[in-house]
């Protein structure tokens, strides 16, 4: 299996550095929120009381490293519902490729093309907002990101070649995400400090939440087993799940 896999990435892998456009379009989200959001994300986090501790960069940059995994993850599927028109998960029907390998090899290279995109915001804050995270906390930060988007890629494929129809494929997203996003304390951390009781115990039940405030923690360089722990034990939990749906759905569309 792990032949196959190899041979599933560098096929995507191949497939993306032929038109590299698509990584740059990935990023224009999170920069604009970079340049546009965080001086106002960095001066709120300095004059209102139930913010994390913490400078407003160095809490804002790690959540949008989860928002770039988010959004750009979960709209893999998009290539696979292409693949799907044009006849080549038909093809891979006949083939002995390992139909787990055929899930594991696109959720890899999605996985790493999301950490090099990850890597040039943290370079990129770095340079422009004077941002130090310690280098475990990134390399931390970069496994979180990593298992994130495989989780999230995973579900984009098995979701994908559920309905396959590239009109409600985006419709479902954006009905998921936006709630996702807004309760994940991306743009603004949700604590009792700041948000509401009744928002603040919808927050708790978003799975995404744990792994933003995870992801805070180790950028900062905190690594207590409060927020890190949890988060990293729920990343891990919807990873598990989200592999055995993806891997589950590619077995029974090429069976």
């Amino acid at each position: 299996m792990l032949r196959d896999t190899w041979l599933i990435f560098r096929r995507d892998m191949a497939l993306s550095l032929r038109n590299p456009a698509w990584i740059m379009i990935g990023l224009m989200q999170p920069l604009l929120y970079l340049f546009l959001f965080g001086p106002m994300f960095a001066k709120v986090a300095e004059s209102t009381p139930g913010f994390p501790p913490g400078d407003g960069w160095m809490l804002l940059t790690p959540a949008l490293i989860v928002q770039l995994a988010l959004f750009g993850s979960s709209f893999a599927g998009f290539g696979l519902l292409a693949d799907y028109r044009a006849g080549v998960v038909e093809r891979l029907r006949v083939t002995p490729v390992s139909r787990v390998a055929l899930l594991l090899g696109k959720v890899f290279a999605n996985a790493l093309q999301t950490v090099a995109q990850s890597i040039l915001i943290i370079v990129m804050a770095y340079f422009l907002f004077d941002i130090d995270p310690p280098f475990g906390g990134i390399v931390l930060t970069m496994i979180i990101v990593a298992l994130l988007s495989v989780t999230l890629a995973s579900c984009s494929y098995a979701l994908a070649l559920t309905i396959k129809s590239e009109e409600a494929f985006p419709a479902i997203l954006n009905a998921v995400l936006l709630p996702l996003l807004l309760l994940s304390g991306i743009l603004l951390p949700i604590t009792t400090g700041l948000a509401p009781q009744w928002l603040y115990n919808i927050a708790r039940f978003n799975p995404f939440r744990y792994v933003v405030d995870a992801s805070r923690s180790g950028f900062l360089g905190d690594f207590t087993m409060d927020a890190l722990f949890t988060g990293c034990v729920v990343l891990a939990a919807m990873t598990a799940l989200a592999v055995w749906w993806g891997a589950r759905t590619f077995q029974r569309e090429n069976a």
